[in-house]
């Protein structure tokens, strides 16, 4: 009788343990979001699912200035993730270049950090419709993340860590410049920081990267495609047809060609491999697909054209882009006539170009940027465009040989991991 007694009472205080740890829990999260909504006041906050190692996780949707220096100019709806661990942990600002989802950045996983993913001002969900463009501009997005990054440091002590990736890690790396003091650490992967609205040191990477016979093949696709024309125009309206895309902004002859000229930039940006390259003689059908497996013919269709106005606009503005490189098929052109990518910026909008913006970034991070923690690819095309830190920086640019765009700290020998992973602790002691 003794025996069952302590066992009741064991099997009471086990219950009453996990009802109170249930309890807490409870309680945690429910002052987790009430602090968020203190925090911002007008904003729509609701739960989400967590990601692996979180224990809540928010969607909150602000009511963000149009221009932050007026705010009677109105508002739109901004979105922005949030993914909690612990207050006193580090925070990643993820600094999403285009629209943003709910995904677990590299480096919060390396820190164990929590993060808050803030998707760019007028993409993905967070696009007014009409766009306003006058406000499409860096400054006014950096604005968005330093007030955003401002109000959570009131919840979130520990140190803050910015990271992005591509235009992403370029804004990163913008945010820096324009306010050194708002992350202790900045980390930006494959982030360009473009010279000109045509910056040639795109084009001088892809005539030296690689082998002469790669380069060579390279050229040889890119003729086939074009001289095998009627063959691939058809093989991109049955495509089109089959994937319920439209070609009315441009056209396929347009697509075509367009992609060709593309083709030597995305095989060195995204790693494609040499022996992929489809032979001599091959049929429209097998260079249609590896053309579509590289460079990507939806990237031309109507509503890709209209997803990535926001990112052209900027580019033809303000950050800088590349060209296209006629000289291996300017005999077989018929429909492009410029090297620029101005065709896919918005029309009826200033599209002046801003010579001075990136110059000052650039002069910043290479002079003044300590703790930065840069991550190359060797192949990315985008690699050539990447700033050049004074070595007194104490800052760490690691380039991956035959890496590409999608190069990341896992993608290291070992050796370099820890070498990453080593600068990272000592910054954020």
């Amino acid at each position: 009788m003794k025996k069952f007694k302590n066992v009741f009472l064991l099997v009471l205080f086990v219950c009453c343990s996990f009802s109170g740890f249930s309890q807490t829990e409870t309680a945690v999260q429910t002052d987790l979001k009430k602090k968020l909504i203190e925090l911002f006041p007008k904003a729509e906050v609701s739960e989400i699912k967590n990601l692996e190692g979180y224990t809540e996780s928010y969607q909150l949707i602000l009511e963000e200035p149009l221009d932050h220096k007026h705010s009677e100019k109105g508002t739109f709806k901004h979105y922005i993730y949030l993914s909690h661990v612990d207050f006193n942990s580090p925070m990643v600002i993820e600094t999403h270049g285009y629209n943003a989802g709910n995904i677990k950045s590299e480096v919060s996983k390396l820190l164990k950090a929590n993060q808050v993913a803030v998707e760019y001002r007028f993409y993905g969900k967070s696009r007014p419709n009409p766009i306003p463009w006058q406000y499409l501009t860096n400054d006014q997005a950096i604005e968005d993340y330093h007030n955003i990054t401002t109000k959570l440091k009131e919840l979130y002590k520990g140190k803050w860590i910015s990271t992005g990736i591509s235009k992403g890690g370029e804004t990163a790396l913008i945010y820096k410049s324009k306010y050194p003091n708002d992350v202790a650490v900045a980390m930006p992967y494959v982030a360009p920081l473009i010279n000109t609205q045509e910056d040639p040191r795109t084009v001088e990477h892809v005539k030296i990267v690689g082998t002469p016979e790669c380069r060579a093949k390279i050229t040889h696709f890119q003729r086939a495609l074009l001289q095998n024309r009627e063959g691939l125009l058809k093989e991109i309206t049955a495509y089109g047809d089959k994937e319920k895309m439209t070609f009315t902004e441009v056209s396929i002859d347009e697509a075509l060609e367009y992609a060709t000229l593309e083709f030597p930039f995305s095989f060195w940006q995204w790693g494609a491999k040499c022996e992929d390259i489809p032979v001599e003689g091959a049929s429209p059908a097998a260079l249609f697909d590896y053309l579509n497996k590289v460079v990507g013919i939806s990237t031309y269709n109507d509503q890709k054209y209209f997803d990535y106005l926001p990112s052209y606009y900027q580019h033809m503005t303000e950050l800088g882009y590349y060209g296209f490189d006629f000289e291996p098929v300017s005999d077989l052109l018929k429909t492009v006539k410029s090297t620029s990518n101005s065709r896919f910026a918005p029309k009826g909008v200033d599209n002046t170009y801003n010579p001075e913006y990136i110059k000052k970034v650039r002069k910043f991070v290479e002079t003044k940027g300590n703790k930065i923690l840069y991550i190359y690819g060797g192949y990315d095309t985008w690699g050539s465009c990447s700033p050049t830190p004074n070595p007194k920086l104490d800052a760490l640019k690691m380039v991956l040989p035959g890496g590409s765009h999608s190069t990341r700290v896992k993608n290291f020998p070992k050796e370099d991991q820890e070498k990453i992973r080593a600068t990272l602790d000592r910054w954020l002691k």
